[in-house]
């Protein structure tokens, strides 16, 4: 029995494989239980690591330290890749002031942790750990780690002491943000939603118009669109009892029936241009669209053609050349309003209205093959790591500053992730990735990193836990996970007048927690939470990320 106790007991590749893999499936199974409905999720196999180190399990360091780098990396760039698409545009109208507020929470948080560490005798290297607990965010445990690397190489004791702080304050950070909640939901008096108008103001609408407006009598569509700064798309016109669909050279006459896509916060301008709004529900989901005229069917077909990736809707010119009409573009999830403007990417589903050999034609020019989404773009992949881990290991010189600032392997492909998620298409890179794949990457690389953390940093976490410094690191992470969250709540509330649904699910986003977020869900009928935390999330992620560095190389 000499070869299993070799295998299993004495440090090589093989017996660190064998150790991470049952020490990620153990905190993988564990995490799907729930207390009082919370469940840590995936951070179980950080624990599950500390008690095995605890025990005397030890692996090659080298080993074990390329696990937790290269996990972090594939953790950190594909999370870059989800956000980049959204990343941008959650800037314009109330995600902006969404954002900034997520800002505030960020800030604030960090202002207390830096003043506690300047009050208190806690080192700011350990203060850094617990606010990346207490904001339940590992990629900033990951950043901080690297940064305090750059600035003393040789201090293993800190880095292992940050993250040792992090494992002991993360479930008060879970814990802390839900009853913040909590806490605001009792101020704020909540019993229902009342929001949901002000959601289904951004999400696309579809209405009958009657023209009446003698100011469009006798114009092209085009000529019409250019009297408005609003967009809309017009799907169909009945004339004199036939329907057709309509180019930018058709001109609209008066009596003209037409079916036009626009949000719904637009509604009444259509009705200032074209006059009149009916009072047909078109947006009922058992409408038959093919049955309105026989001749005519409506298709969804999706974008595969790597040559109509990052290329402008309008440059196409589909509705002049085939006589079809493109009345929305959904991209992960989302609709979107048509405009030529709007650049396709490969994986967007249009839903497009013609005859039935115009759609196939149209269908032929943008690919509509399913099956091609399923294959992984890997060569996005691999450049992308490349390129963010080479520009986390630039050196950049900051005037007063004795030592040169790294993006380090956080920074850099969390940057490069979102840039090619948001760009990519642009310079007709192929970024798209099924959300499953996207999915399964990045839950493996975290697993892999939280693993690899655990291992490294559990030989003296019990004896931690138990002592006064322990229960301090407690205490300080439960304040940095409430009073900051409930503060910004409140101003948010009675200053900027965010409503309750957007503000739990604005907070849960800047604290990175999804577990909190679940809970928020429970509180109102409608999905506004889940919405608010997709907006704030990317730039949140990125700020923590980037101050954990700046803070440990400035101070």
């Amino acid at each position: 029995m000499n070869w299993l106790q070799e295998i299993l007991c004495q440090p090589s590749v093989i017996q660190t494989v064998i150790v991470l893999a049952v020490v990620s499936a153990a905190g993988v199974y564990l995490g799907k239980i729930r207390i009082f409905g919370i469940s840590l999720g995936v951070t179980f196999v950080f624990f599950a690591g500390i008690v095995a180190s605890h025990f005397g399990v030890r692996v090659n360091s080298d080993m074990l330290a390329f696990a937790q780098n290269f996990g972090l990396i594939i953790f950190i760039y594909t999370l870059g890749l989800q956000v980049g698409p959204g990343f941008f545009s959650s800037f314009k109208k109330g995600g902006l002031t969404l954002n900034m507020l997520s800002l505030g929470v960020v800030f604030l948080g960090t202002f207390m942790a830096l003043l506690m560490a300047w009050l208190t005798p806690i080192r700011l290297s350990d203060m850094m750990g617990l606010l990346s607990g207490a904001v339940t965010n590992t990629p900033m445990l990951g950043a901080a780690q690297q940064a305090l690397m750059q600035v003393e190489p040789d201090n293993a004791k800190g880095v292992t002491d940050m993250a040792l702080a992090c494992a002991v304050t993360y479930p008060m950070g879970v814990v802390g943000v839900i009853l913040a909640v909590i806490i605001l939901k009792a101020l704020s008096g909540v019993k229902g939603n009342n929001s949901t108008a002000e959601q289904n103001a951004t999400k696309t609408y579809v209405a009958e118009f009657l023209v009446s407006n003698p100011a469009v009598f006798g114009k092209s569509i085009k000529e019409a669109m250019h009297m408005t700064d609003r967009h809309f798309v017009i799907s169909r016109v009945w004339r004199d009892g036939k329907v057709c669909i309509p180019t930018s050279e058709t001109m609209l006459q008066k009596g003209d029936q037409l079916l036009v896509v626009s949000a719904q916060a637009d509604v009444e301008n259509a009705t200032a241009l074209f006059g009149e709004q009916e009072n047909e529900d078109w947006n009922k989901e058992d409408i038959d669209w093919n049955a309105i005229d026989s001749q005519l069917i409506s298709r969804r077909i999706f974008v595969t053609r790597n040559k109509i990736n990052g290329v402008k809707l309008g440059s196409l010119r589909l509705r002049n050349l085939y006589g079809i009409n493109i009345t929305r573009v959904n991209r992960a999830g989302i609709d979107l309003i048509a405009s030529p403007d709007l650049r396709l990417q490969v994986g967007d589903k249009l839903t497009i209205v013609g005859e039935a050999n115009s759609v196939d034609t149209v269908g032929k020019i943008l690919g509509d093959e399913a099956k091609r989404l399923n294959r992984p773009n890997l060569l996005a992949i691999f450049i992308g790591l490349a390129v963010g881990v080479f520009i986390g290991a630039i050196p950049f010189s900051i005037p007063g500053m004795s030592t040169p600032v790294k993006l380090g392997i956080a920074g850099g492909p969390i940057i490069v992730g979102i840039l090619m998620g948001a760009f990519g298409p642009r310079i007709h890179l192929t970024t798209y990735t099924t959300e499953s794949a996207n999915l399964m990457m990045r839950e493996f690389g975290l697993v892999t990193y939280l693993a690899g953390l655990g291992l490294d940093s559990g030989e003296h976490f019990f004896e931690t836990i138990f002592r006064t410094e322990g229960l301090v690191w407690i205490g300080t992470g439960l304040f940095l996970a409430i009073v900051p969250v409930v503060i910004m709540g409140w101003i948010s509330s009675r200053f900027f007048k965010v409503d309750y649904a957007h503000n739990v699910g604005m907070l849960c986003g800047s604290m990175a927690n999804p577990m909190a977020l679940n809970y928020a869900n429970t509180t109102v009928p409608g999905d506004e939470p889940s919405v608010s935390y997709a907006t704030v999330y990317p730039l949140s992620i990125f700020v923590r990320v980037i101050t954990a560095q700046l803070i440990l190389l400035v101070f």
